[in-house]
């Protein structure tokens, strides 16, 4: 499996595990794991492909701030949500410039 598939796989698995904290109720977990882990994998998504890639420079990191209020931690989460499934497509569809 290269780079590129792993990440993948590990993107779908955080929206996965943000399944699994939504349904334990609003406003009992915290977005900045899911913030946090998303830039991660972001930054290592950047490092697959040329700095000038143009569909690439539409990501940006998220901030990991930690809302109090349970509708401006669903805003963050869905926010991350968004933003993985639009990285999953961008690297299910790309090939260029990869390293294993």
């Amino acid at each position: 499996m290269d780079l590129r598939q792993s990440l993948v796989q590990m993107i779908k698995q955080m929206l996965q595990d943000m399944e699994v904290i939504l349904h334990q109720g609003s406003g009992y977990y915290t977005c900045t794991p899911f913030a946090r882990r998303y830039n991660k994998l972001l930054q290592q998504a950047r490092r697959l492909y040329p700095a000038d890639n143009a569909l690439l420079g539409t990501f940006e990191e998220m901030p990991d701030a930690d809302p109090k209020d349970p509708s401006d931690k669903m805003k963050v989460l869905q926010g991350v949500r968004i933003e993985c499934g639009q990285l999953i497509a961008f690297l299910e569809c790309t090939n260029e410039g990869l390293s294993s």
